[in-house]
């Protein structure tokens, strides 16, 4: 949809609330059968303690705002879509490890701080494209997370269920207050001992014994630094861990957008950095409204089919004072297609003078399907939109500034190829998301090596 300037001005001077976004069309909600236990829920949440503070999330859009200048990278990664299942000590701390590593190689290779944010604590809901789907001789409605319904092949489960609302806020603190512990409690994330993040099915990478040899470098240097200046000890026991999600199921995030007591604006409190996905960024509809009112930096998913013209518009809307930091582009165009879509983005993005953090998903547009339906992405597809996304903004002298990744420290099998082969025959071996296939930590861990060399080719920093 087009946005004129005065359609600019119209969005801008309309009044906004939380939950001002109902008197818009809306893709992507469920049909909910039981209104008023739906806004029992709602009215549920809004009474809840809120999840982040308006401090983490103000830190954070500090440091994208950084990262669009270079000063930092952001890597923001973790599961398709989260699972109640999954809410687990185990789960949880496989995938710190695997982002913790991943910026643990970033920072050796780079030089440069590296900003981490989970796909975590939130992301229960997908998009789909389609409302139901046929099983065997029946047809059940689509799964849209557990936020939403269950994967179980069975009618009644999968009806939208407003409870779930609910259960996804107390998993999702109880995952935020487990990565608090870990992360600031000064043993899981203590850089004196990069050893204990070692999972065993690394071991037969080719890059295993240069990671090797860098977890020994850094372990030197910091025991070099405690004689210098052991005062900065404290920090080396504790990183930053900040959180973000689709924000698709507007009663969710909605519900738990207030007020800060000591600063102006409206924060959504249930995650640090929302972000509007390529199927809900309609500037008429009910997503863009509810995301202009909000104070957190926020992504686009920016993919085809779009069109320049409206993602600037876009930009404009939630971003009416240009400040850096606020939006992230997260461009997905897919590896047969970057070289097309993206040049002609980053032109009428930068030509209008708009800060952006630029930031490449090299999953979503990679995805497809083998002979017997498995849905999979190809490691060498999504390292090719990552070559070809840093050399468009080298050309064009701006900055990719982050990458965006499905990936899990689960050892799954769903996506193909990386530095051990995993081919098609092997899928069915540890396939294991509902949604969309994730590189698995060792794949993770490689693809970390890879776009750190990407990054120093293309910064003149190597």
């Amino acid at each position: 949809m087009k946005q004129t300037a005065n359609g600019l001005k119209d969005t801008a001077s309309r009044s906004w609330t939380p939950q001002s976004w109902r008197g818009y069309p809306i893709s992507q909600l469920p049909e909910y059968p039981d209104k008023d236990a739906l806004e029992n829920a709602y009215t549920k949440l809004g009474t809840y303690p809120p999840l982040v503070t308006s401090w983490e999330i103000d830190a954070l859009k500090d440091k994208l705002a950084r990262a669009s200048r270079g000063e930092m990278f952001l890597l923001q990664g973790g599961d398709c879509a989260e699972t109640f299942d999954h809410c687990t000590d185990s789960h949880i701390v496989k995938l710190l490890k695997v982002l913790l590593q991943m910026s643990f190689i970033m920072i050796h290779e780079m030089n440069i701080i590296v900003v981490r944010v989970g796909r975590i604590a939130g992301q229960y809901a997908k998009p789909r494209s389609k409302a139901h789907e046929r099983i065997g001789a029946l047809e059940y409605p689509i799964y849209r997370g557990d936020l939403v319904n269950a994967f179980d092949v069975d009618t009644e489960l999968r009806v939208p269920d407003p409870n779930r609302l609910v259960e996804a806020y107390h998993k999702s603190g109880l995952t935020l207050n487990f990565i608090r512990s870990l992360t600031e409690g000064g043993g899981f994330a203590d850089l004196h001992h990069p050893e204990y993040w070692e999972l065993d099915f690394m071991r037969n990478n080719p890059y295993y014994e240069e990671y090797a040899n860098m977890v020994n470098s850094i372990t030197n240097a910091i025991r070099f630094m405690e004689g210098l200046m052991p005062s900065q000890l404290p920090s080396l026991r504790q990183v930053e861990m900040f959180t973000s999600h689709e924000a698709l199921n507007l009663y969710y995030d909605s519900a738990q957008t207030r007020r800060s007591p000591h600063k102006s604006g409206w924060y959504n409190m249930s995650t640090h950095m929302p972000w509007i996905g390529n199927r809900t960024r309609d500037p008429g509809e009910a997503h863009v409204e509810y995301f202009r009112g909000i104070k957190n930096p926020v992504g686009i998913k920016v993919g085809p089919p779009c069109d320049a013209d409206d993602i600037a518009s876009l930009v404009k809307i939630l971003n009416p004072g240009n400040e850096p930091g606020k939006v992230t582009l997260i461009t997905r165009y897919g590896d047969a297609e970057i070289e097309k879509g993206l040049p002609v983005l980053i032109d009428k993005i930068e030509g209008q003078g708009l800060k952006v953090l630029w930031s490449a998903d090299p999953m979503h547009g990679n995805t497809y399907a083998t002979e017997d339906g498995t849905k999979t992405r190809d490691f060498e597809n999504i390292l090719g939109e990552i070559k070809k996304t840093f050399a468009i903004h080298n050309e064009r002298n701006t900055i990719l500034g982050g990458v965006h990744l499905e990936m899990t420290g689960e050892d799954v099998t769903e996506c193909v190829g990386g530095a051990n082969g995993l081919n098609a025959g092997g899928l069915s071996s540890n396939y294991q998301s509902y949604c969309d296939p994730r590189l698995n930590y060792e794949q993770s861990l490689e693809m970390a090596f890879l776009i750190s060399k990407l990054w120093k080719e293309h910064s003149g920093r190597s």
